[in-house]
């Protein structure tokens, strides 16, 4: 039986100059003129094709599918709840339902009494391809629940309000927005940010309850569309902040969250290049900045004057100061040290001296959890390793004493001594270490016969943690090695970490990708064409550059929604993220070497006649991100170019967004999908 054949995308000249460079874009078709609608017959057409062309390749490996699948979703506790949490007169929790998609949300009173369904997600979601839920706030006084949700995947989310005393909802319905809801400190209404047309929230609304929407008050706004503006609290509740920020500089204003309608309090007006955020006790702002040092400090500053910053905690270049909360007896400071989380307690009668949370591995992922109160005598902790399942702690602050309330159950069983995990140093060719996380099958072989699954992202200073993945096990009992680097573009090992891969230094992520997986051959580890490799969004732009450098040493490539289609991107500033995107990439509209830059790695702009691996390329129809057109533009332009004859195929979710399918168990089989398209190209039995 021969294969089914790959749609072929029409090549349509169309070329443009810039800087006096001319770009020839043959797919700038497959952009249809109309988006965010998507409805050009010859668009729709094409994605309809590769779909069929996915599915037709796919057929002979559903059982594979199927059984990898089943496997995961045996790993998963169908009946799922949350640990309960303390917020006011109740306790709260999350839970799923046995063969549920989605979850409901749950509260009984502290003192006793029945338990209420606050919301019912599966009965949100039901009758839509997609469903996520956004923004959830209670009410200070636990009547009113607002709450927003998506059923399309494009992130404009819909505003409702229920009255939990009735079950009912109030009339007002706010659509197209884009934020989260602070309640004020009466409950008389709440704030909130809208998206503009181009999907840039550049605002903050009041809405009041029982009002016209269309009523509601613009507090703040800001116009510079490079910005975005988002709306919090700080722990006390005593004031609501506003933040607006680009990738590298922020700004923040201070409402009293009982005056809600006076005139926002700017902390400190904005800087290029320095980021700062705040938390507030008792009259004093906490401030955690990276005005003097990549790696951020933590400073004061009374309310009354804010900008005046006195250093309390001075930075380190060993501890990466993530965030600060304050509560009523004491701050927590949240940081990574050589590349591993810490968590600080510090007093405020003592601030600068911390006591650290010890936890048991040399290689994890811990952090706060859900700590909704001001007074909070015992912490809620999140921990997990590559080995250890997600574990739920109390900790008690004044003793130091840990109570272990939940670990992550897995119902088809998990025995921790069939792994292995490591934290390895592989140098770039720079000389540069490259930490990696590995894990590993135990009698893992050295010699260099063994698959191995690499996995990285690489940007926005984003670090990828060492965590557990239930999903993972089906490739490590298949005799896979699973690694992820952590490589400079994301903040692993401090801000400079990520400032090492961005703008006229983002060629380092690339290298550090490839560097990492050849060393990972020369230790033993897997050969050339052994490696399977997997990256979404940026790190599928990752992705797109390593395939045409290093072709030869993937056995298999997956890259989920990719940003391929960079220079193209980067160049139209009507799209929702472009302007807010230039500090990380560079602006090739106003910049001649950002141009060059760009385009001398942008993925799919260096497409080139050579054999590639088998690729499996996803997109969203509705993905506001990375837009459906960047991987189906890439794999038309693959497909007419390369020179050999393996598999590449392209998935366009036509219901979805940047996160692929909704439902926990319809992510469960889009990620057997990807397993399996692994297995089969690497020709290990399933």
């Amino acid at each position: 039986m021969t294969d089914p054949t790959p749609p072929v995308a029409a090549i349509r000249p169309h070329r443009f100059t810039v800087h006096g460079r001319t770009i020839e874009d043959p797919y700038a078709w497959l952009k249809d003129p109309n988006y965010p609608e998507v409805n050009d017959p010859d668009v729709l057409a094409y994605l309809a094709a590769e779909n069929a062309y996915f599915e037709a390749m796919m057929a002979p490996h559903r059982p594979l599918v199927d059984t990898l699948y089943e496997e995961m979703k045996g790993r998963i506790k169908e009946d799922e709840r949350s640990v309960p949490q303390k917020d006011g007169d109740w306790l709260y929790w999350t839970a799923f339902e046995t063969g549920g998609q989605y979850r409901q949300w749950w509260r009984k009173p502290v003192l006793g009494g029945a338990d209420e369904l606050l919301l019912d997600e599966p009965a949100l979601a039901e009758g839509h391809e997609y469903f996520r839920l956004g923004a959830f706030s209670v009410s200070n006084d636990g009547r009113y629940l607002a709450y927003a949700i998506d059923d399309s995947g494009a992130e404009r989310f819909e505003v409702r309000v229920k009255d939990l005393e009735t079950g009912e909802h109030l009339p007002e319905v706010i659509p197209g927005m884009l934020s989260e809801i602070v309640w004020t400190a009466d409950d008389a209404g709440f704030l909130y940010g809208l998206a503009n047309d181009q999907w840039r929230t550049d605002n903050v609304r009041f809405h009041r309850l029982g009002t016209p929407v269309a009523e509601d008050i613009e507090i703040f706004h800001e116009d510079d569309e490079g910005f975005r503006v988002g709306v919090a609290e700080t722990s006390s509740r005593k004031w609501i902040v506003i933040a607006t920020s680009d990738h590298v500089t922020s700004e923040l204003y201070l409402l009293p969250a009982h005056e809600p309608l006076s005139t926002p309090i700017l902390v400190s007006a904005r800087r290029e290049g320095r980021e700062y955020d705040v938390d507030e006790h008792d009259g004093t702002l906490f401030i955690h900045t990276n005005d003097t040092d990549p790696n951020f400090r933590l400073c004061t500053a009374l309310v009354e004057e804010p900008g005046a910053w006195t250093e309390l905690i001075p930075p380190s270049p060993h501890f990466y100061m993530t965030g600060v909360e304050c509560y009523q007896d004491y701050f927590v400071v949240e940081g990574r040290e050589d590349g591993l989380d810490r968590i600080a307690i510090h007093r405020y009668e003592d601030p600068t001296l911390g006591r650290s949370i010890d936890f048991p591995e040399a290689s994890y992922a811990a952090g706060l959890g859900d700590n909704p109160e001001y007074d909070m005598p015992v912490l809620r902790l999140g921990y997990e390793s590559m080995v250890t399942p997600g574990t739920v702690y109390d900790y008690d602050v004044a003793t130091g004493e840990k109570t272990v309330l939940k670990v992550q159950e897995i119902p088809s069983g998990y025995d921790a001594s069939r792994y292995a995990t490591e934290r390895l140093k592989i140098a770039a060719r720079d000389g540069t270490e490259i930490p990696v996380s590995i894990v590993y099958p135990a009698g893992f072989p050295r010699d260099g016969s063994a698959p191995l699954f690499l996995y990285a992202y690489g940007a926005y200073g984003y670090a990828i943690p060492p965590g557990f993945s239930t999903g993972r096990l089906s490739l490590l009992d298949r005799g896979f090695a699973y690694a992820i680097a952590h490589i400079r573009g994301g903040d692993d090992l401090g801000q400079q970490w990520y400032l090492d891969g961005k703008l006229e230094k983002r060629q380092n992520t690339f290298d550090d990708f490839v560097d990492v997986a050849k060393g990972l051959v020369a230790d033993g580890w897997t050969s050339a064409g052994r490696i399977a490799i997997a990256g979404r969004s940026a790190g599928g732009e990752l992705m797109g550059a390593v395939v045409n450098s290093d072709p030869e040493l993937w056995g298999a490539v997956i890259a989920d929604v990719p940003f391929v289609d960079v220079l193209n991107t980067m160049l139209d500033d009507t799209l929702p993220l472009t302007p807010g995107e230039w500090p990380e990439w560079g602006n090739p509209i106003e910049d001649a070497d950002a141009f060059d830059r760009i385009r001398g790695y942008s993925p799919y702009d260096n497409v080139r006649a050579q054999a590639y691996p088998p690729l499996f390329i996803s997109g969203g129809l509705n993905d506001p991100r990375v837009t459906y057109w960047e991987p189906a533009k890439w794999a038309a332009r693959l497909r007419a170019t390369k020179t050999d004859d393996t598999v590449l195929l392209l998935k366009t979710n036509m219901g979805a967004g940047h996160g692929g399918k909704s439902g926990r168990f319809e992510s469960l089989r889009e990620a057997a999908e990807e397993h399996a398209f692994v297995l089969w190209q690497m020709g290990i039995a399933g």
